[in-house]
């Protein structure tokens, strides 16, 4: 009926059949930019904000959000993941504070796993602005992209 690889003979949705991918090691970096004011950078730094560590939080939210990805996105398979890490880095420009969130998740198995990175920067990012909301309701999340992916048929992916 269609060329749609997410959709049978009927028209309706489905999910691929992976069962003749190889199995290899596959990566995936993602990344979130949060954007917020000066006092909430500094309520942070004095260890001000009254819900706890923002980052400790929105770590550990963005590793339970990569192992349920596919309870949120319909298409996706279920994996087995094999590792979440994060890494936070603040960047100030002036008036502008950033802080950049990236994940890295890894598996062995037939598909990938750049929706688990995505997901997980994704509920980090909302948890983020969860933990200091009560400091600066003005934070805004902003670009979130994949930086890179390996492994698979496909090959090998790196943002530029």
């Amino acid at each position: 009926m269609s060329d749609f690889t997410h959709w049978n003979e009927e028209g309706r949705p489905k999910m691929v059949d992976i069962s003749e991918k190889a199995e290899t090691t596959r990566t995936a970096v993602a990344e979130s930019t949060v954007i917020f004011k000066k006092d909430l950078y500094d309520a942070i730094l004095n260890q001000q904000i009254k819900k706890g560590d923002p980052l400790q939080v929105a770590q550990i939210a963005g590793i339970m959000a990569a192992k349920k990805t596919s309870d949120l996105i319909p298409m996706c398979h279920p994996i087995e993941i094999k590792g979440v890490d994060f890494q936070f880095d603040y960047h100030i420009h002036e008036d502008d504070y950033q802080l950049i969130i990236q994940a890295s998740v890894r598996c062995s198995g037939s598909t990938g796993v750049e929706m688990e990175a995505l997901t997980a920067v994704s509920v980090a990012a909302l948890t983020f602005y969860d933990m200091c909301k009560a400091v600066d309701k003005s934070i805004r999340i902003s670009e979130t992209k994949l930086i890179s992916k390996t492994g698979g048929k496909n090959g090998d992916y790196f943002s530029k």
